[in-house]
């Protein structure tokens, strides 16, 4: 598959997807968008694809939104939130729904709209020189991309907020510190980092990985009470399995399992 905008390369069980627009900071435009919406819409449903990479070509993973390229007001007066909806929502969706783990890997520069992709992934993996930006303030907006939902989740609403506001880079390290990130490494170890990450995730349980994520996404809108009712159904279908069965049989063999796709 090819793209303008978009690089995916499928290799070992592991898709990785790289925003190509490395003169513009991987600026998003609609091209890329449109690009990014069928990528993810390929990794989603192609069930041999056990973990996949998001990352940015160049000196960074993403400025945010191309400022160059001008609104299309031809939709009318609500161009902007029907760009969101349609355009956005969507490849946000994709990775927050999709039954296998995604890992951002970030280098330089995370920015607007490309700050809430970083953070709409699974797992997160920084380079010592990235950091997260929060923009939107400075040009008198908000967060987008659903980031005021995101950045909450994770570090609580009175930090969430003064980063909102206050619109300051959010270096790698505090990214560690704060739960934004799960791992920082040098610049040059961050692709060989992340896919060896990924390989070991693609060598795990694919229904484990993809149900352990979906209960784990519904926590955060969900009582402690309807979790567990969800866990105990999940469970009930998922013993005797044959990646259940797969795993048990490996552990008494003192083998490594191999699961099927």
């Amino acid at each position: 598959m090819e793209f303008e905008t978009v690089i995916y390369e499928v290799d070992n069980k592991i898709a990785t997807i790289t925003l190509n627009r490395p003169d513009n900071l991987n600026a998003f435009n609609a091209q890329m968008a449109l690009d990014l919406k069928e990528v993810t819409d390929a990794a989603y449903e192609d069930s041999t694809i056990r973990c996949v990479i998001l990352t940015g070509a160049g000196r960074g993973f993403s400025a945010g939104a191309d400022l160059n390229e001008p609104i299309d007001t031809s939709s009318g007066p609500d161009a902007v939130e029907k760009g969101l909806l349609e355009g956005y929502k969507p490849i946000f969706m994709n990775i927050i729904n999709m039954p296998k783990p995604v890992i951002s890997a970030v280098n330089g520069p995370a920015a607007g709209i490309g700050f809430a992709f970083a953070m709409a992934c699974d797992l997160t993996v920084m380079s010592e020189e990235a950091y997260l930006l929060s923009v939107f303030s400075n040009i008198g907006l908000v967060p987008d991309g659903g980031a005021n939902w995101l950045l909450t989740k994770t570090v609580g609403y009175k930090l969430a907020y003064q980063m909102a506001i206050e619109a300051e880079k959010i270096p790698a390290s505090r990214c560690l510190e704060l739960g934004l990130a799960n791992k920082v490494v040098p610049s040059e170890d961050l692709l060989t980092e992340t896919k060896a990450w990924a390989t070991k995730l693609a060598q795990r349980s694919p229904q484990a990985l993809s149900q352990t994520k979906k209960i784990m996404r519904m926590a955060d809108d969900s009582s402690y009470e309807e979790i567990f009712s969800v866990e105990a159904k999940i469970q009930n279908r998922l013993i005797g399995s044959p990646d259940n069965m797969e795993a048990v049989m490996a552990f008494f063999q003192k083998r490594p399992p191999k699961f099927q796709d």
